[in-house]
């Protein structure tokens, strides 16, 4: 089973694993490729937080962050995502040859089904699960009755809706959402990653990005720094269980327990 990995790049001040630290274009750079050497297949560039406190960072500037930390990467051949909800910014960063748009918001929005509808037709597309009211992680109330209803009903209008626009279900990767996506605790993503077999649609991959996130302290009672393990027991969890890509901090980490659990599982 070939499970791929995206390496998280936060271009960012404020993210709550790391902000701040590869803000600037070199740090950026030389964090991506130390992610590219620890077997992250995908970079995922970000350049405004999603975290419930986070600042909201005008689309010239998030294109600012994130193009010579683009040029540079595409030109030494890696692979790139754009993580963003700004239409405007999934665009420009496509004219420069990104490779992946990654939108925590869905593309629920007209401006981002044009989008989608004008890219490369080799582009792909991370559509993401939420349950908050914006683009922000901010912590809606658990709801457990409705949620895989709801989430497989937002996999199967996905799918829909992006076939409308001229891409196929093999271009479409679903994230169904982590920690404050979901709800205040862990439960509600506890329920959804017991249920990962069940949430995309045949032929529809799944991508999990559990890495230090609230739920992972809310079980081990970790701060973000420590939460290394309880991530890498989660993603290994999700791979198990039908997950095609992980989103993790720890390239590095993933790879190597993914290569013992194949071998042990006699899959390579």
């Amino acid at each position: 089973m070939t499970v791929g990995v995206f390496g998280i790049v936060n271009v960012t001040r404020d993210s709550f694993s790391d902000g701040g630290r590869f803000l600037a274009p070199a740090a950026a750079i030389a964090h991506g490729e130390r992610l590219l050497a620890d077997g992250a297949d995908v970079l995922d560039l970000g350049a405004e937080s999603t975290h419930p406190d986070a600042e909201d960072v005008p689309a010239d500037e998030e294109i600012a962050r994130l193009s010579p930390v683009v040029d540079t990467l595409l030109a030494r051949g890696a692979v790139l995502s754009i993580d963003t909800v700004k239409p405007v910014v999934m665009a420009a960063l496509l004219a420069r040859g990104v490779q992946w748009i990654n939108d925590v918001a869905g593309f629920r929005s007209e401006a981002a089904m044009a989008v989608v509808a004008a890219a490369p037709p080799t582009t792909r597309f991370v559509a993401m699960f939420s349950r908050c009211r914006g683009p922000r992680a901010d912590r809606p109330e658990d709801e457990l009755d409705g949620l895989l209803p709801e989430l497989r009903a937002f996999a199967v209008e996905r799918v829909a809706a992006f076939a409308r626009a001229g891409v196929t279900a093999d271009r479409l990767v679903i994230d169904p959402g982590m920690g404050f996506f979901l709800g205040r605790t862990a439960a509600p993503s506890l329920l959804v990653l017991r249920e990962l077999p069940t949430l995309a649609p045949a032929g529809v991959e799944l991508l999990v990005s559990v890495s230090r996130k609230s739920l992972v302290g809310e079980i081990t009672g970790q701060p973000v720094a420590g939460r290394g393990p309880g991530s890498l027991a989660a993603e290994l969890w999700a791979a198990r269980h039908g997950a095609r890509w992980i989103r993790t901090h720890d390239a590095a980490a993933f790879r190597t327990a993914w290569a013992v659990e194949r071998a042990i599982a006699g899959g390579g």
